[in-house]
C-alpha cells in the first residue's frame, strides 16, 4: 500500500501519542528492573538472618536481580518494620521477620505504624517448635511430672526468658495459664545470659528454639521435656508434645516476609511465586531443618489473616497477664 504524506504525518503522529500517553502495555518495563532491599530487624547469625540470606540468594537468581540483605536490629524488629511501612510501595523494600513481629506489635501500645494496616504479608516461610527444657537436678522426666512438682511447691520454682514479653516468656505464660502453674518468672537480657543460668542451676526452666539447646540436650547439662507444637516434632521425634500433658497447648516458631501494604498486586503475587518456588529448593529445607523447622508458604490472604489473629491472641495474653514492655 501506497503512504501518502498525510497518511505518513497521521502515523507518526499517533505513534508519538503512544509515547508521550504513557500506554503502559507498550512503556512499562516488568517488575523487578532493579536490585531489591530484604530488610531483617535482628543481628547478623540468628534465625532470620540466615534465612533472609539463604531465600534472598535464590530469589534473586529466579528474578534476575541481586536481593540485598540488610540488618536493622533494634525496638524488638520494628525499626525495620517501621523502615519498610514508609518505604515506596513498590516491591523493592521487603521485611523478614519471626513470631517477635506479632509479640512486639502486642505488647508496644504507640508503634510508629499500624502492624496490620500499614504491612501486607506476602507469605509464611516456615515453621517450627520450641522445647520445654529443665535443669536435670529437678526430680522429673516428662512434663506430666514437672506439672505435678509445681503444683506441690507453688511459688516456689521459676523459669526463665530472653526479656519480658519475648515468645519464651509468654509461651510459658500460657502454659502456665492452662496447667494452673504458680511458677515465677526470672527475666534475662537475652537468651544467652539466660542459658547459662540454666545450666548453673540458679534458674530451673526455660521454652526455647531447640537448636539453642540441642548441644546441651545431649550433654546432659539440661534436660527436654516436651516440644511446644501441638505434635511432636519429625526433628526430635523421641521428645514428646508438652500437648500430651496439657490438651490444647500449641505454640510455634514462625518467620515470614511482609511488604508495604499499598504495594500493587501483581507484585505481590510475583514475589509470592518466586518465594513459593525458592522454599522447595533442598538447600532451603536444610536450612530451615537447622532451626527445627519446616518451610509452610501461604498465599497473601491466608498468612496476614494469621498475623492478625496472632496479635490478637498475644494481645490477650499480655493483657491478663498484666505483662509490661521493660
Amino acid at each position: 500500500m501506497k503512504i501518502t504524506p498525510t497518511r505518513s504525518l497521521l502515523i507518526t503522529g499517533f505513534t508519538s501519542w503512544l509515547a508521550l500517553s504513557g500506554a503502559p502495555c507498550l512503556a512499562q518495563n516488568p517488575y523487578p528492573t532493579k536490585p531489591i532491599r530484604l530488610l531483617v530487624g535482628a543481628p547478623p547469625g540468628g534465625s532470620n538472618d540466615v534465612l533472609a540470606r539463604a531465600i534472598g540468594q535464590k530469589m534473586g537468581d529466579s528474578l534476575g536481580q541481586s536481593v540485598v540483605v540488610e540488618n536493622r536490629p533494634g525496638a524488638s524488629q520494628m525499626i525495620a518494620a517501621d523502615l519498610t511501612a514508609k518505604s515506596p510501595p513498590d516491591g523493592y523494600t521487603l521485611y523478614v521477620t519471626s513470631t517477635t513481629y506479632t509479640t512486639g506489635a502486642a505488647l508496644s501500645a504507640h508503634l510508629p505504624f499500624d502492624p496490620i494496616a500499614d504491612l501486607s504479608g506476602i507469605t509464611m516461610l516456615g515453621f517450627g517448635p520450641m522445647v520445654l527444657v529443665i535443669h536435670p537436678s529437678l526430680p522429673v522426666k516428662n512434663t506430666y511430672q514437672w506439672v505435678q512438682l509445681l503444683l506441690k511447691h507453688k511459688g516456689e520454682l521459676n523459669y526463665t526468658s530472653s526479656g519480658m514479653g519475648g515468645i519464651n516468656h509468654l509461651a510459658m505464660e500460657v502454659l502456665k495459664s492452662k496447667a494452673h502453674l504458680d511458677i515465677m518468672h526470672v527475666p534475662h537480657k537475652g537468651m544467652g545470659p539466660a542459658l547459662t543460668d540454666l545450666i548453673a542451676g540458679q534458674v530451673q526452666a526455660v521454652i526455647v528454639g531447640l537448636p539453642s539447646v540441642e548441644s546441651h540436650l545431649k550433654s546432659g547439662r539440661l534436660r527436654a521435656l516436651g516440644v511446644s507444637s501441638a505434635k511432636r516434632s519429625v526433628f526430635a521425634p523421641d521428645i514428646p508434645s508438652i500437648a500430651e500433658a496439657i490438651p490444647g497447648y500449641d505454640v510455634s516458631l514462625w518467620w515470614g516476609i511482609f511488604c508495604n501494604s499499598k504495594t500493587p498486586r501483581p507484585i505481590v503475587d510475583r514475589l509470592n511465586h518466586e518465594i513459593h518456588k525458592t522454599l522447595s529448593h533442598t538447600e532451603i529445607k536444610k536450612r530451615f531443618s537447622e532451626f527445627g523447622a519446616q518451610p509452610n508458604p501461604m498465599s497473601p490472604e491466608a498468612f496476614s489473616a494469621f498475623v492478625s489473629e496472632e496479635i490478637k491472641t498475644w494481645s490477650l495474653v499480655i493483657k491478663q497477664n498484666k505483662i509490661k514492655s521493660e
